[in-house]
This record gives structure tokens, C-alpha cells and sequence, in this order.
């Protein structure tokens, strides 16, 4: 029996929704939620990703700008136009899109970027709040995980979820909001022996290395949620993710697909940081 399909783009677009109610309401008492999207050169996946950002934010209402430098921009041009949105009030969330050339340092750049408008989840100090579990503006992939997991009725609790990838951005920080729901947690790697026996205990599978189509029917549990954080292209220009689909379909009792799965609610998560930063600047 083939897994059911976890459709990102429709949970997302119901979280949208609620955010829409959300902004109106906040419009009604004088605020707009505020994003700038700065766009260090011309990567072209960084193109579509900021063009992405920007639409979601025309449609849910939102003051956006988007401020685009060249690649030539020194470290200090930069922190300069990122202390410039800190003290701006009209602006709720900052986002540096990643990655940035190389005679700039990411952290540096990270590290600048108010707390309080750190929309990405990245500074030292949102990590910090997330791993002791204080309020924090979360990592947008991460938090987009456990909404598919949540609404889905896939509720981690009391569930032995094997997260493979520990990566700052995705791996490390979705293992410590499972924690938070109360999952057990084993994260796996590229140094972890038995790989395909450590993922095939899980009774969700949490994958996140780059690798294409890695996971395969063996390493699945059967009936596991297999969530599939991968976005890799193919020589033949496709997209497909760090599981092969076709294989684990069979296997899993619930499936993300790639492209439509995790990726939707990368975006929807940023809008509902931005959304939470206006709210808490309200107060």
C-alpha cells in the first residue's frame, strides 16, 4: 500500500490563510509587519529565493523591501546597511540572503543582525533560546517540519524520530524542536556506523544531508513518516530530494514529495517570524 502524501504546498497555503486573518487584524491597530530581503550579487537560486520571499509578502499584506548590492560590497558596507533595518522601526524581520561571497563572514554578518528582527533563526542568540527552550523566532525549515508532522496528525510525541544531517541549518536545530515535542532523538551522520539500520528503527525518518536519493526501501521502517528535507537537481535538470520516493513509497506510512513537500513551508515560516517580530514590537 502506497504512503499517504504529506502536500506541503496545501498546508502551507491553510497557515498562509491564518497569517492573512492575523495581518489584518494587526493592520487595524496601525502595524504592518516589515521584511528586507538583502541580496549580496547575483547567485541565480538566490535570485528566485528572494523573488519568492517578496511575492509572499505582497500577497499576505506585508511592507517588504528588497535591497540588492554587488558582490563587490565589503563586510563593513554591509554591517552598516544591517545596522541601518535594526533601528529602523517600520521593519519587523532581516534576512541576509545566504550564501555571500567569500571576502565576506557569514557569522560576522549573522551576529549583526538584531535579535529581535532575526527572522532566520540563525543569530547566537535564537540558538541559544531554542536549545534551553525559551521563546525564540525559530529556524524557518525546522519549524516548517514539525507544522507538516503536527497537522498531518503525525505528532512526534513518544515517537523515536531519527533525524540524518547535522547541519546548523536544519539538522541540529529540527532534532532540538522534536526534543521540545517530546520525541526521542537520535541524530545520525556521515561518521555513523550502520546507517541504514539506525534510520530503519525510526518511526519517523528526518533527512537533510544534500545527497540525492540516499534513503532507499531497506533503511524504512514500515508505516515510518519519512520527511524529506533534500532538494538535489539531476543531470536531466530534475528535482528530487535526499530519499528515493519511487523506492520508499511502498515502504513509508507517510511521505513528503520533492519538489511540494518541506520546501512550501520554508517561506510560510519566515512570513510567520515576520509576523511574530511585529507583534512582540507592539508591546
Amino acid at each position: 500500500m502506497s504512503a499517504q502524501i504529506i502536500n506541503g504546498k496545501q498546508i502551507s497555503e491553510s497557515i498562509r490563510e491564518e497569517l492573512r486573518l492575523e495581518v489584518e487584524q494587526l493592520k487595524q491597530n496601525g502595524i504592518t509587519p516589515g521584511l528586507v530581503v538583502i541580496l549580496v550579487g547575483e547567485d541565480p537560486a538566490s535570485q528566485v529565493y528572494v523573488r519568492n520571499k517578496a511575492k509572499a509578502c505582497e500577497q499576505l499584506g506585508y511592507y517588504s523591501e528588497v535591497v540588492r548590492v554587488p558582490a563587490e560590497t565589503s563586510q563593513d558596507e554591509l554591517l552598516a546597511l544591517i545596522h541601518k533595518y535594526n533601528e529602523q522601526r517600520n521593519i519587523h524581520g532581516i534576512l541576509v540572503q545566504l550564501p555571500l561571497p567569500k571576502h565576506i563572514e557569514e557569522k560576522a554578518i549573522i551576529d549583526a543582525i538584531s535579535v529581535e528582527k532575526d527572522v532566520d533563526g540563525f543569530h547566537p542568540e535564537s540558538v541559544g533560546n531554542l536549545m534551553i527552550g525559551d521563546d525564540a523566532l525559530l529556524p524557518c525549515t525546522p519549524s516548517g517540519v514539525i507544522e507538516l508532522l503536527k497537522r498531518t496528525g503525525n505528532h512526534p510525541a513518544g515517537k523515536h524520530v531519527v533525524v540524518i544531517g547535522r547541519s546548523n541549518i536544519v539538522g541540529k536545530p529540527v532534532s532540538m524542536l522534536l526534543l521540545r515535542e517530546n520525541a526521542t532523538v537520535t541524530i545520525c551522520h556521515s561518521r555513523t556506523p550502520n546507517l541504514p539500520e539506525m534510520a530503519r528503527q525510526a518511526d519517523m525518518l528526518v533527512v537533510a544531508v544534500g545527497v540525492a536519493k540516499l534513503v532507499k526501501k531497506e533503511w524504512v521502517k514500515p508505516g515510518a513518516v519519512v520527511i524529506d528535507v533534500g532538494m538535489n537537481r539531476l543531470p536531466d535538470g530534475k528535482l528530487c530530494g535526499d530519499v528515493d520516493y519511487d523506492d520508499v513509497l511502498d515502504a513509508a506510512g507517510w511521505i513528503t514529495p520533492v519538489p511540494g513537500g518541506v520546501g512550501p513551508m520554508t517561506i510560510t515560516m519566515l512570513m510567520a517570524n515576520t509576523l511574530k517580530s511585529a507583534k512582540r514590537a507592539r508591546v
